[in-house]
């Protein structure tokens, strides 16, 4: 009963770790954040998807998709970010009905898809994070977190 006790103060420790990490990240680091949730979920899926375990596959798509909407989708400002803030709500839509699609059809092409879309757009906050940190001016927000459309 001792590994359940340690296993136990393992978990909260790396939870108190994760929630430590969230309060002090920035805006632009929780959308990176959510970026590598939605990517790990997806590379997780396609393994379980090699291992034929569908309960874990759809999961770890449903996951993903959760990401994208709940967290993504729901966190654009469409009335400050404009254009682009609508262009990335149809693009985390599109990636939403690609993974629903790649679960119907087991189809680990379409995941890597949106892993790669995924990746580029994590990407793209990366260096938007960096200009930040060096104090690059003020930036204007599409996501209620930042993106640099204009200082």
């Amino acid at each position: 009963m001792m590994f359940g006790q340690v296993r136990k103060g393992v978990n909260m420790y790396a939870q108190m770790g994760l929630e430590t990490g969230v309060l002090a990240a920035s805006p632009n680091k929780l959308i990176i954040m959510l970026y590598d949730g939605a990517i790990s979920a997806c590379r997780s899926a396609i393994v379980h998807m090699q291992q034929q375990d569908i309960q874990k596959k759809s999961d770890m798509i449903a996951k993903a998709i959760m990401i994208l909407e709940s967290g993504l989708r729901m966190s654009l400002d469409k009335k400050v970010g404009g254009e682009i803030a609508n262009s990335l709500d149809a693009l985390y839509m599109y990636m939403s009905n690609r993974l629903t699609i790649a679960n119907i059809r087991n189809q680990p092409e379409i995941i890597n898809e949106v892993i790669q879309l995924l990746a580029e757009l994590k990407s793209a906050w990366e260096a938007i994070e960096q200009t930040q940190q060096v104090g690059n001016g003020a930036p204007t927000y599409t996501h209620q977190h930042a993106m640099t459309v204009g200082a």
